[in-house]
């Protein structure tokens, strides 16, 4: 059974059809009418985690949205996502419309936008950026069953406003040529001198790095943190790259000889050059475990179709769909369970932290201001 709470006010499209560009805010003016319940069960349920009050209905039935459009913004990369969702329209007969941007310009489009708004889902990665736009007001509450029983409690949200589809480990990378495994242990490790002038480092400003810091003040205090991050700055080989892709090929290249990136890019690099000179360690198997964040999503909270939304973000979690996850985006499976792919079990098991990514968001600004103040560009 799934359960969605629909915005307040059902909304009626205006007959003159408006042409969608990215460049322009887009949608149809929509006129306040009181909210009707659909219910696929016999009594609709009331949730404390709805936003002022507003009644949880249940989702509509597949007959009444199997013809209505989801439209998605989504800052997923379309070669990696559209497969699984050309899979759920050949299965369900729902079309998808998918709209790509960086997560920053999707939210703030969706606020622009307000009740004329087409989204139906927002898709995007690292818990960081789901809970900016719960912060913001931008997604309605849901309550499933069948992602309460694929996702785990850690990589939802609390209040049901956004759920985990994918994980990503951050990891440490190395150049086995001069590095040995023995020598490897911790993120924290890497600010020992020994790394000085070996180390590389992807920019402090994507959110992956965030979260990661966020994970470290989670630990170890914020003084503790800063610290270890001086500690990075302070053995840094080159400047900061721009992208986790090219600190690996950096690494391949001698520029450096350990670094830390998503286990996803060296994935798709090693697909494509099997004999790439790079190696992929575990970090923090003796003590907190690897930092792993999430790709996710939340239904808009001013969507037309938050029944067609709800019911892919539970198909994403589904067996065949986080299957295709790790075989197509050699990301790992949120869902316990899945066969993960042969490259993804060639790295071997690994012990992840177990840390609410929630904490990711609540910790956000902390981090970045504390990354500032340590140097780290």
């Amino acid at each position: 059974m799934s359960i969605i709470s629909p915005v307040t006010t059902a909304k009626l499209g205006l007959s003159a059809a408006i042409l969608v560009t990215m460049s322009g805010l887009t949608g149809c003016n929509k006129a306040d009418t009181p909210a009707k319940e659909v219910t696929t069960e016999e009594v609709a349920t009331q949730s404390p985690a709805a936003a002022n009050g507003e009644t949880i209905t249940p989702a509509s039935t597949p007959e009444a949205t199997d013809s209505q459009k989801v439209t998605i913004y989504s800052s997923r990369n379309e070669q990696l996502i559209k497969p699984l969702l050309d899979q759920f329209t050949t299965e369900t007969g729902i079309p998808v419309e998918l709209v790509t941007d960086k997560p920053g310009p999707l939210m703030a489009r969706i606020e622009a936008e307000g009740a004329n708004t087409p989204a139906d889902m927002l898709l995007t990665v690292d818990a960081g950026n789901l809970w900016q736009a719960a912060q913001k007001g931008l997604l309605q509450p849901v309550t499933s069953e069948v992602l309460d029983t694929n996702v785990p409690a850690k990589y939802r949200d609390p209040a049901g406003l956004w759920s985990g589809l994918s994980l990503r480990a951050r990891t440490i990378f190395y150049d086995p040529s001069k590095v040995e495994k023995t020598a490897l242990s911790s993120y924290e490790d890497l600010a020992d001198p020994k790394w000085k002038g070996k180390l590389c480092l992807r920019t402090s400003k994507k959110v992956y790095n965030q979260s990661l810091v966020a994970s470290m003040i989670e630990h170890h205090g914020a003084e503790k943190t800063e610290e270890i991050i001086r500690g990075w700055v302070a053995n840094l080989a080159t400047d900061v790259f721009s992208d986790d892709t090219s600190l690996l090929e950096a690494i391949a290249s001698g520029q450096c000889e350990v670094g830390i990136a998503n286990s996803y890019y060296y994935g798709r690099i090693m697909e494509e050059k099997p004999d790439f000179p790079v190696k992929l360690f575990w970090a923090n198997q003796g003590s907190t475990g690897t930092h792993v964040n999430i790709s996710g999503a939340g239904v808009v909270a001013n969507s037309d179709n938050p029944s067609g939304a709800l019911k892919l973000m539970e198909w994403l979690s589904s067996d065949k769909a986080q299957g295709l996850y790790a075989s197509a985006d050699k990301e790992y499976p949120v869902k316990q369970g899945i066969d993960e792919s042969e490259l993804l079990r060639s790295w071997g098991d690994f012990k992840a932290d177990d840390i609410n990514v929630q904490k990711f968001g609540e910790l956000q600004t902390q981090a970045i201001q504390l990354m500032d103040k340590a140097g780290y560009k």
